[in-house]
């Protein structure tokens, strides 16, 4: 019988629960899928202590890639054995099969493995609005961006690199400094050995940046704040330090006409033309090689647990991803 990883309340790792499940046929707008990789993102663990609210009983986890078992009765973008990758709600990617609604799906081009594939879509598509959408960069400027090395950080700063941004990027320790450089990183600060803003500057020569890229939350803010020039913008996408206090908008924003936003994937890619339209940069960018991806580990869907203790112990380096047990 097929397994999936739930939760019956919030907590640390221990919550999460292999058990047996029923995979109901698909509805219309449906595709039943056999996972055969499933990423795992920082998200996750949000959704697992509550952070982000969930009604529970719940499966974990957004992203997955698999082959299509089964297609609903109107299903018209699918067939079975089609492969398929996704990075939305419903939760429920931690599994061996499941039920998923069609319009959150894309097939994987050739060229694309489904290791790969399950391992970059959330941080690949977050990576693309970015960029893109959130604040459009443009060659030759200079911009930061918070945990470099981290699975984020690395398809991030490789992409922005090949867009001829200069990038600076900060890191939580030596150890991390060359794979930040390795990724397509001008300059790499270690934030915990020296102010991180007191760097920028240096480097600015004092103008400041036009934007931060944020996903490490509490710890780096108000430092961040000072990174920027005025009218700069600072983008929030993350709490892996802890979530963000309420901010002080005349202190921190309105001094220098600073522009705050707190993106979220679901909001760039729930129409299914910007949906197409960011997989299918995403791909091109590892079909080109112009973004490498190294799995820095696999665990089996039993591991769970493990896999959520080394993400939140900061011992996942990169792309992690989760495989069904066969």
């Amino acid at each position: 019988m097929p397994k999936s990883i739930i939760i019956n309340k919030h907590g640390g790792p221990e919550v999460l629960e292999l058990v047996d499940v029923k995979i109901s046929p698909p509805g219309p707008n449906h595709i039943r899928i056999k996972n055969l990789a499933i990423g795992i993102n920082f998200i996750d663990t949000y959704h697992r202590t509550g952070l982000y609210p969930i009604k529970l009983p719940c499966g974990l986890g957004m992203e997955g890639a698999g082959i299509v078992e089964e297609v609903g009765s109107k299903v018209k973008n699918f067939s079975k054995g089609d492969r398929v990758a996704y990075a939305s709600p419903p939760l429920g990617s931690y599994s061996d099969e499941r039920v998923i609604p069609e319009k959150i799906a894309v097939k994987i081009p050739e060229g694309v493995t489904d290791k790969i594939a399950a391992s970059i879509m959330t941080k690949g598509l977050t990576t693309y609005y970015l960029l893109y959408k959130t604040y459009k960069v443009s060659a030759g400027e200079t911009i930061l961006f918070h945990a470099a090395a981290g699975g984020v950080g690395q398809i991030f700063c490789q992409w922005a690199k090949s867009l001829d941004c200069k990038v600076i990027g900060t890191v939580g320790s030596d150890s991390k400094v060359d794979i930040a450089k390795k990724n397509g990183c001008d300059f790499v600060i270690n934030y915990n050995k020296e102010s991180f803003d007191k760097k920028v500057l240096e480097i600015t020569e004092n103008k400041g940046l036009s934007v931060v890229y944020d996903g490490v939350g509490k710890d780096t803010f108000e430092k961040s704040i000072n990174c920027l020039k005025p009218r700069g913008m600072l983008v929030s996408f993350g709490n892996s330090s802890g979530s963000l206090d309420p901010i002080n908008v005349k202190k921190y924003i309105a001094a220098k006409s600073l522009f705050f936003t707190r993106p979220a994937l679901t909001n760039y890619v729930s129409e299914r033309e910007e949906f197409e339209e960011s997989a299918k940069a995403l791909f091109e960018q590892i079909k080109f090689g112009k973004v490498k991806i190294k799995i820095f580990k696999e665990y089996a869907l039993s591991d769970a647990r493990k896999a959520h203790e080394d993400l939140e112990a900061r011992k996942i380096i990169g792309s992690a991803i989760l495989v069904p047990n066969e």
